[in-house]
């Protein structure tokens, strides 16, 4: 019988313990799965955001990332919610998730490098974006994107132009 492995990289405890570390430095503000989404992206992309250095590499497709992470953060969450750390509540706006009381407390327990700087850059991303309305928060993600693609396109060259050497 082959035994199945489960990577702790992109599954529902990594992006649960990120969505954790978010909600917790944002407490006692409950957001939306699209807010969450974005949060996580500039949580470990800080540096594209001229927050501090960034948690993962800045990969070339990293733009994809947002599409992807939707799912992901969703079973985060789910996992989280089943051990009473994040809870969900209905807003006349729509479902809104937030930190239990014992999740700081629970974060607290975890000392790996990773999860401090996870945690201060999470600090950073409430610190910085909480504040902003939806629509605001879109336009700056919006323009993070446009840089992104601006910067990792091929050079076009037309009929007449010249190849660098």
């Amino acid at each position: 019988m082959s035994e199945r492995k489960i990577s702790p990289f992109n599954s529902a405890l990594e992006t649960g313990i990120r969505t954790l570390a978010i909600l917790v430095a944002s407490y006692p503000r409950a957001h939306d799965l699209g807010r969450l989404v974005q949060y996580d992206y500039l949580t470990v992309h800080s540096a594209d955001a001229n927050g501090p250095p960034s948690l993962h590499p800045p990969l070339p497709l990293r733009s994809g990332e947002l599409l992807v992470r939707r799912g992901l953060i969703e079973s985060g969450l789910r996992l989280m919610m089943s051990r009473s750390l994040i809870r969900r509540q209905i807003h006349p706006e729509g479902l809104l998730y937030a930190a239990e009381d014992a999740a700081g407390a629970f974060l607290d327990n975890l000392q790996a490098d990773y999860i401090v700087q996870l945690r201060d850059r999470a600090a950073w991303v409430t610190s910085t974006f909480d504040e902003l309305s939806a629509n605001e928060l879109d336009a700056v993600v919006k323009r993070l994107f446009e840089a992104w693609t601006t910067e990792f396109q091929p050079v076009q060259f037309g009929p007449q132009a010249e190849l660098p050497l």
